[in-house]
């Protein structure tokens, strides 16, 4: 028998801890954005081990994609709940999360402590013009798969445009787009209609353990009464520790204001973290104060070049919020950075939870009708124009320091237009690029200046 042929033969069954293992992996090796991510997934879940089927995986992406938040830690959390219940839903999901929490705090503490020292400022000189052209290859890449016809570029023009000349809050141009999806899905439904960004279920690599034809395990069928424990619990994990943060500090202290600040933007992330980066600057960068504009660019940064959701930047918000802010005083200020930063990821991550938990049984239960995805092409189509602006606005910061009236950086300007080229002419890894333009940004900080 040819050994590329698919086996007819299911694999072994996985036990908790089996899968425990494998998530804590990946949660380590998880680069790449939410495409690496999926893709990784898709290689390890359903091409090698075959715990899952090539058209059930997908099935379980397209609700994910759906859904505010994460979608490649969602999607874990989907396949950890449905082979292993909520514990495996709970440990998949997190182990997607903590390894990459732990290296943030970690780096963010080294920059915020040693930012201003040489090596560390000509690293980081490199990098954050290599973070402008990786925001340009976002808005190209998510772009050229959702922008299908002349409707959805208008959209897209349009939310650029109101947020760029307006400074519309993105919350508003999200529900905007939505209702506008809504809407055109029952006036036009081809236009709105997703046109398979992630390939069709049309191939297969042998019997999987969760099969096309495999019914939903008892604990995936919907229950009422399941639901509502799942809401309660959501709403209790929530409440508690916002209670305790108001009671112990008051409404306006800023790990308060974190907490609450950071539940709204779990609740906006649509398109990926990509889109929710303006909320999150306007919120934090200006409204609050919590960190510059130019270590919000910092923050990025280190989020590209660690494992895990690039969302996690808001592990860096928190950290860098919690240290200047010296919440504990100014002999805690570790322990600040670090409070702060656990806690906008729990807020952060908390529905992201709840919405596979809750939502799982209902997309078992509809295999191959997944709903409001017109809405969510809309919602796609106006993120478009949101990152456009993203880039602008980093550009702005990396190109012109002092603003237009100061000095144009050329050297800022020759990194990032050579890390543009890289990663779309040649479609080089992000990690490679950021690697080479920071190795570039020493280079000219060290000998050239």
């Amino acid at each position: 028998m040819d050994s590329m042929q698919p086996s007819h033969v299911k694999p072994a069954p996985v036990s908790f801890w089996q899968a425990f293992a494998f998530w804590l992996k990946l949660g380590f090796i998880s680069f790449g954005g939410p495409a690496g991510q999926i893709s990784i997934m898709h290689q390890e879940l359903v091409e090698n081990r075959r715990w899952i089927s090539e058209r059930r995986f997908l099935h379980a992406l397209n609700y994910c994609m759906v859904l505010p938040g994460p979608e490649a830690q969602q999607l874990a959390t989907y396949i950890g709940w449905l082979m292993h219940r909520t514990w495996g839903g709970l440990a998949a999901g997190a182990l997607f999360v903590l390894p990459s929490l732990l290296i943030l705090i970690a780096l963010s503490w080294v920059y915020i402590a040693f930012g201003d020292v040489s090596v560390v400022a000509g690293l980081f000189y490199g990098i954050k013009p290599a973070v402008t052209a990786i925001v340009v290859q976002a808005a190209h890449r998510i772009g050229s798969r959702a922008l299908k016809n002349n409707t959805l570029w208008a959209m897209a023009a349009a939310s650029f445009v109101a947020i760029f000349a307006f400074d519309v809050p993105f919350p508003l141009i999200v529900l905007a787009a939505a209702l506008a999806g809504y809407v055109g899905g029952r006036v036009a439904p081809a236009t709105f209609a997703i046109g398979g960004g992630h390939g069709g279920a049309d191939k297969s690599y042998g019997a999987a353990l969760i099969d096309d034809d495999t019914p939903p395990p008892a604990h995936a069928r919907f229950r009422w009464r399941t639901l509502a424990l799942i809401l309660a619990a959501g709403a209790a994990l929530w409440a508690l520790p916002m209670g305790a943060l108001t009671a112990v500090f008051g409404w306006n202290h800023t790990l308060t204001q974190m907490g609450w600040f950071f539940t709204k933007a779990a609740l906006l992330t649509f398109g990926g973290a990509y889109a929710v980066l303006p909320y999150v600057y306007q919120g934090a960068v200006e409204h609050y104060g919590w960190l510059t504009p130019r270590q919000m660019i910092d923050g990025l940064a280190l989020g590209e070049t660690t494992p895990g959701p690039l969302i996690m930047v808001v592990a860096f918000v928190g950290f860098v919020g919690g240290y200047v802010k010296a919440v504990f005083g100014p002999d805690a200020q570790f322990a600040a950075g670090a409070t702060a930063a656990a806690l906008v990821t729990w807020f952060t991550f908390l529905p992201s939870f709840l919405f596979i938990l809750a939502g799982g049984p209902l997309v078992e239960s509809t295999h191959g009708d997944i709903k409001f995805t017109a809405p969510l092409s809309a919602i796609t189509a106006a993120v478009v124009g949101v990152i456009l602006n993203l880039a602008l606005f980093f550009g702005y910061h990396v190109l012109w320091p002092q603003g237009f009236g100061g000095r144009f950086d050329p050297w800022s300007a020759v990194i990032a237009a050579g890390a543009a080229v890289a990663l779309l002419r040649y479609k080089r890894n992000v990690i490679h690029v950021i690697a080479g333009c920071a190795a570039a940004g020493l280079a000219i900080q060290l000998v050239l200046r």
